[in-house]
């Protein structure tokens, strides 16, 4: 099978395409011939041993001091299950699902375990639209869901709407009834627009700290909303959701964990079988669109890195397909 791998932190052209043997599934397992995977930020930092902030030492001694411990790049995929182990009983041969591999996922082949972050794809939906939606909507629903806890009719503002969670933070965010503001560049408008937000802020504009609205909860995925800077213009109970942690918002988490009245937030998303079966529930309900900007095969993959660095899309980057579908595929 071919696999990409990534030997040592650097540049795009650090990656390389390999032949290597196909693995074989063990019984809690399964082998699945990958389809679709995308490129994502995580994939970058990754990759480029860009650990931000406080995190550079802890990030490279988790991940590998002079290049990443998991060598085969790729968290996320979508794909057809090849074999199961002897111990799997809700997964077939045959069936199209998606999940979280957390590295191993920009190859042919990946075997997975069929009790961690993997679910059925929904009928009606091509793998490609399942793979490229599971970072954003993944993230984006326990946010907002479960540590924002966002009601019908609240007014959620997302800065950074255009952006990997953001754009599905939008969705996921009328899908949960709220009213929302997405924050962008001038480039992005419409786009954000299209995603169903009530009202666009175009940042080159227009200050949202300086506007007149408040917000139950103000999601900000792009690292740069202070908890100071957003108090003036959340809800007397609002929460500030923070995607990147930071010494300071770690701070302000403290101060405000055990007193009543606004609230700084954030936390890790995890890969559990959960939260993927939570994102094929949207799917299945309507509730997420897929906005894949551009497609490439593995042999491009640093191609694709050098894209999703330079920004040059709106919306995510996928690699596809991985390998021709096994015969029994009558869809993708």
């Amino acid at each position: 099978m071919r696999a990409a791998i990534v030997e040592t932190y650097g540049t795009p052209e650090t990656i390389q395409i390999v032949e290597r043997p196909a693995p074989t599934p063990g019984a809690t397992e399964l082998l699945v011939r990958v389809h679709a995977s995308p490129v994502t930020q995580g994939d970058r930092r990754v990759r480029a041993g860009d650990f931000p902030g406080f995190m550079a030492v802890p990030g490279r001694l988790m991940m590998g001091l002079t290049g990443p411990r998991a060598t085969v790049p790729g968290t996320m995929f979508a794909g057809f299950v090849l074999a199961v182990g002897d111990e799997v009983t809700e997964f077939a041969v045959g069936d199209r699902i998606f999940g979280f591999s957390m590295g191993g996922a920009h190859a042919d082949l990946l075997v997975i375990d069929a009790s961690k972050g993997v679910a059925h794809v929904p009928d009606g939906v091509r793998l490609a639209d399942a793979a490229a939606v599971l970072f954003g909507a993944g993230t984006a629903l326990p946010f907002l869901r479960d540590l924002g806890d966002l009601q019908p009719g609240d007014e959620l503002l997302v800065v950074g709407a255009a952006g990997g969670v953001g754009r599905y933070a939008v969705q996921v965010g009328k899908h949960l009834g709220a009213r929302v503001t997405g924050v962008c560049s001038p480039a992005d408008v419409e786009f954000v627009r299209s995603l169903g937000a009530d009202r666009v802020i175009d940042r080159s504009a227009v200050d949202w700290r300086e506007d007149d609205q408040t917000w139950a909860v103000i999601l900000d995925t792009s690292g740069t909303v202070s908890f100071g800077q957003a108090r003036p213009r959340l809800t007397a109970d609002g929460s500030l959701l923070n995607l990147e942690i930071s010494l300071t918002l770690i701070r302000d988490m403290l101060l405000t964990a055990f007193s009543k009245g606004q609230k700084a937030r954030s936390t890790v998303v995890l890969d559990e079988q959960e939260g993927v079966q939570a994102v094929a529930a949207l799917l299945a309900a309507g509730a997420l669109r897929a906005t894949i900007g551009a497609r490439f095969t593995l042999e491009q993959l640093a191609l694709a890195h050098t894209t999703l660095e330079g920004r040059e899309v709106q919306g995510d980057v996928i690699i596809e397909p991985m390998a021709a579908a096994p015969a029994f595929a009558t869809a993708s």
